[in-house]
C-alpha cells in the first residue's frame, strides 16, 4: 500500500530528507513549515498546519538527530513541535497521521543503550533512550505512553521508531507500521500537548 508520508526535520539534517525524497520510492508530501502561523489559538494553529502542510498525509516521518531534541528549547523546536501536534491531532476534518521516529546514525549511541535485566520483574529489557536528550515530548510521550508497566512492547506504543540504516532497508515496512497505529487501540492514548 503507498501512503503519502510528510517529512519533520531539523535544516541540519536536511541531506537525509533529499535522500528520502530524491533517492527512494516513496510518496511524499513535501510542504515544509518555513514561516510561523500568526496566531496565539493553538487549535488554529494545528488546523492550519493540518491543512496547509499535512492534508493530503497520513504518515509523519520525524528526522531524529542531534538538534531535534527538547533541550534546545521551544523557539529551536516550534516547527517540528507544531508539525508533531498537528499530525497526532484528530479533530473536525483531521485525520491523525502515524508518525515514523527515524533515528539518524549520529544519535545511535544517545538512543540505543543496549539491554540488561530489569531490577522490578527480572526480565531482559532493550534500553532505548526517548527522553529530552534524544527528541521532542510530542514524540517521547507517545512512544513512553504511560502503562504503569516497566517496559512497553509495540502494543503499547503509538510511535513507531526505527533506525536510518534499517528504515532504508525496508522503507515501506516502516511506514506501513506507522499507518496502521492510526486505527490501533493505542491511538485513543494519544497527547497532542503533553
Amino acid at each position: 500500500m503507498v501512503h503519502r508520508c510528510f517529512i519533520s526535520f531539523k535544516t541540519e539534517d536536511k541531506e537525509y530528507k533529499k535522500y528520502i525524497q530524491e533517492e527512494m520510492e516513496i510518496d511524499i508530501i513535501d510542504h515544509s513549515l518555513d514561516d510561523a502561523i500568526d496566531s496565539e489559538d493553538e487549535d488554529y494553529i494545528m488546523r492550519k498546519i493540518r491543512e496547509d502542510y499535512l492534508s493530503d498525509s497520513t504518515v509523519t516521518i520525524f528526522l531524529i538527530g542531534e538538534k531535534s531534541n527538547e533541550n534546545l528549547g521551544l523557539k529551536e523546536q516550534k516547527y517540528i513541535k507544531r508539525e508533531l501536534q498537528a499530525s497526532l491531532y484528530h479533530g473536525k476534518e483531521n485525520t491523525q497521521n502515524g508518525i515514523l521516529g527515524i533515528v539518524l546514525p549520529s544519535m545511535y549511541d544517545t538512543v540505543f543503550g543496549g539491554s540488561g535485566i530489569c531490577e522490578k520483574c527480572g526480565n531482559t529489557h532493550t534500553y532505548i533512550y526517548i527522553d529530552d536528550n534524544s527528541t521532542i515530548k510530542e514524540f517521547r510521550y507517545n512512544y513512553y505512553i504511560p502503562n504503569n508497566k516497566c517496559s512497553w512492547s509495540e502494543e503499547d506504543r503509538f510511535c513507531v521508531l526505527v533506525k536510518w540504516e534499517n528504515f532504508i532497508d525496508t522503507p515501506e515496512a516502516y511506514i506501513d507500521q506507522a499507518f496502521d497505529k492510526r486505527s490501533h487501540p493505542i491511538s485513543e492514548k494519544t497527547k497532542v500537548r503533553p
